[in-house]
């Protein structure tokens, strides 16, 4: 069993050209809600409205990070994405879907801080 089956979030991977490689079973179940079953080697960009779908052409020319939260149906997500890199070699980019609470403490851990 892959580690990810078990991770209690989305992760789903495309390739350089939008191409989905991998999604975990949390992936593949929310994209199934949606009515998206068999995705894989599919095209990501097909599935997104604008202006998501610039902003994810965007993702594949410019490699960077990009994290955002959003609230569905009564749940908050927080949702990064990140470069694929291997070996230096950006691949693609991976999503990370996970629920976070509606209300969520913040630290601040710098060194010099007193905070809990």
């Amino acid at each position: 069993m892959n580690w990810t089956d078990g991770f209690l979030g989305a992760i789903t991977v495309c390739d350089r050209e939008g191409i989905l490689v991998y999604m975990n079973e949390r992936s593949k179940q929310e994209f199934a809600r949606s009515g998206d079953y068999d995705l894989l080697g599919k095209s990501l960009i097909d599935c997104h409205p604008e202006p998501a779908r610039t902003f994810l052409l965007k993702l594949l020319a410019e490699p960077m990070p990009n994290s955002y939260t959003i609230e569905k149906r009564g749940i908050r997500k927080m949702i990064h994405q990140t470069p694929w890199m291997v070996n230096g070699e950006f691949k693609g980019v991976v999503e990370i879907s996970f629920e976070i609470p509606m209300e969520m403490p913040h630290y601040k851990r710098d060194k010099n801080t007193n905070t809990t």
